[in-house]
């Protein structure tokens, strides 16, 4: 009898074990950065790829703060700031915008020596930063409803579009001259037209709240959205606007990336945890991991040139502000 039960053992284990072994989570922590003397809330990224720099907003210590991605440690503060929300890095210019929410200007920075060059004002609540390199322009969410147009090469703003509430996540469709903009009060998706300058048409969310994050899979048509209430991810037809799939997902999302290579979707959430979700085909998906992270982690930044995601972890209680860093896995 013994012998049976030892048997059966040994066959369970040689069964399970391979299966086991060959669970590879989508996501695979590699290097955490601790990040001593920051404090507060942490806001969005940017990246200059070619100087292997990443850049991150410390909204609620008013500093920017820049890391060396080789050397993997941080290496200057930009500080002064006054509740830096976005912060984007145009390659070509060696330029760093920075969007701040307390006085509502944008900063531009000397993407080298990090002297502040000029300042564009917005009035109130300068939040995300899109760059179109197309026209060298940047966009800039504000207010209590507009996109702000800045000419990226000297700074001058050169206009704005009216929106119906304060705009959260959007983006800039490469292929056409549209872009997608969560509005959260109005409960809405607005589809801007740059050419016009001027909204064309709006995308009720009848049933869905707290629209903030947004990624686009524009080989396919696809528009990413993850609401709060309630927690889950939208996919919509960007051709009409209808709701093809609805996901659960992490709670509290402020940041949703769409991996291309992998076909995959990575939302953050201040819940605690990443969500990773499968995309089988334009109309059909499925959730792949919940990864456990820390509460309040809802900002990240994906760089599909370096296959890692990195995660902004504020200080909470013992657990002290850190960024994450990620391996997407095949």
């Amino acid at each position: 009898m013994k012998s049976a039960q030892a048997l059966s053992i040994l066959l369970s284990v040689a069964l399970t074990g391979p299966l086991r072994a060959q669970r590879i989570e989508p996501l695979r922590l590699v290097e955490t950065i601790p990040l001593s003397n920051v404090e507060g809330r942490i806001d969005h990224f940017s990246i200059d790829l070619e100087g292997g720099r990443l850049f991150m907003a410390a909204l609620g210590n008013n500093t920017v703060e820049v890391f060396d991605l080789k050397a993997g440690r941080r290496v200057h503060s930009i500080p002064g700031l006054h509740e830096p929300q976005g912060v984007c890095y145009v390659e070509g210019l060696s330029r760093l915008f920075v969007a701040n929410g307390e006085d509502g200007t944008v900063r531009i920075f000397d993407g080298i020596t990090f002297k502040e060059l000029t300042k564009v004002s917005f009035g109130e609540d300068a939040d995300n930063l899109r760059y179109d390199s197309a026209t060298r322009q940047i966009y800039v969410g504000y207010g209590q409803g507009g996109l702000g147009v800045i000419d990226a090469q000297n700074g001058k703003r050169l206009g704005e579009i009216k929106l119906d509430g304060h705009p959260e996540s959007f983006q800039l469709e490469k292929g056409r001259k549209r872009i997608f903009v969560n509005i959260p009060s109005a409960q809405c998706v607005a589809i801007v037209d740059r050419n016009k300058m001027a909204v064309i048409v709006k995308w009720p969310l009848a049933d869905e709240r707290a629209n903030f994050p947004m990624a686009l899979d524009e080989s396919d048509d696809r528009l990413f959205i993850a609401c709060r209430e309630p927690a889950e991810l939208l996919v919509l037809d960007t051709a009409s606007g209808k709701i093809v799939e609805r996901i659960p997902c992490v709670g509290d999302a402020d940041d949703l990336w769409y991996d291309v290579a992998r076909g995959r979707l990575y939302v953050t959430g201040g819940e605690g945890a990443i969500s990773v979700i499968a995309q089988r085909d334009a109309n059909h998906y499925e959730s792949l991991a919940r990864i456990p992270t820390a509460s309040g982690a809802r900002t990240s930044f994906f760089v599909p040139e370096l296959n890692r995601l990195y995660l902004a972890v504020p200080h909470r209680g013992s657990h002290q502000a850190e960024l994450r860093v990620y391996e997407a896995t095949q």
